[in-house]
């Protein structure tokens, strides 16, 4: 305020050349806590990942894309950093240190089916497997035992373990015996043993080796049939043992 508008204001407010001003104060003594509490109740939605989304659309689109496969007549673009990123396989395929084509790197895929190598694409780019809803449950079954033997071939161990999880919450009497062939070959020790259990536990052994299915591992992996033998050997010498020590006690 200027000094020539102070000089209009009454005496009362202006003594000695000096300005009165009279304040109210308000003190708060509530804790600020109780402030930062209710700011905290607010709550902003944030919405879900969606990485696995653009990535699939990346590979959807064939934007940028440096490398292409061949599987029995069928291309597949892809993008090589997001391959050598998911399979220490596909790393060494792609990024030799004596060759560099500086271009488009086109690839011939040996011995796989190209529904298997554009499932293994797709579980690549968004860690996670195609809708396979119009299949049964054998279909199912024997597509997840070609992508368990495409995630050997290219080192991807969790793809890999997703099919064992896959395939041991389907077992029955006729396919047990292959897959338990399946898991000896490709070293699944997991499901391997899950096998080897279903097959000794509840009597299952007799009805397992009279299925023709039996014939695969007893002839392709002799070390599984071995192994399922002396399991199911224990288990029965254990189960006797158990039956005679209740009989034991039951007559005494």
């Amino acid at each position: 305020m200027r000094k020539t508008k102070l000089d209009l204001l009454t005496v009362d407010f202006v003594q000695d050349d000096c300005l009165l001003i009279e304040c109210d104060v308000i003190v708060i003594k509530e804790s600020l806590v109780k402030e930062t509490a209710l700011a905290s109740n607010f709550d902003i939605q944030v919405p879900p990942s969606d990485l696995s989304d653009d990535r699939r659309r990346l590979l959807e689109l064939k934007e940028e894309t440096d490398v292409t496969f061949e599987v029995e007549g069928e291309v597949f673009h892809a993008h090589k950093i997001v391959l050598t990123m998911r399979s220490p396989v596909f790393k060494v395929e792609l990024y030799e240190p004596k060759r560099d084509t500086g271009g488009m790197e086109n690839k011939t895929i040996e011995c796989m089916d190209p529904v298997v190598f554009e499932a293994l694409l797709h579980f690549i780019y968004t860690d996670s497997f195609p809708v396979m809803d119009d299949l049964d449950h054998d279909e199912k079954e024997d597509m997840v035992k070609h992508f368990l033997v495409a995630t050997d071939r290219y080192g991807m161990e969790r793809m890999k373990s997703v099919c064992e999880s896959i395939l041991c919450k389907g077992f029955d009497v006729e396919s047990v015996a292959s897959t338990l062939a399946l898991a000896a070959q490709h070293c699944c020790i997991s499901l391997k043993d899950a096998c080897i259990e279903f097959i000794i536990s509840r009597n299952r052994m007799d009805v397992v080796l009279a299925n023709q299915g039996y014939e695969h591992p007893k002839r392709v992996c002799l070390a599984a049939a071995v192994e399922l033998w002396e399991k199911a050997a224990k288990s029965i010498w254990y189960n006797k043992i158990i039956q005679g020590e209740l009989m034991n006690c039951y007559v005494s």
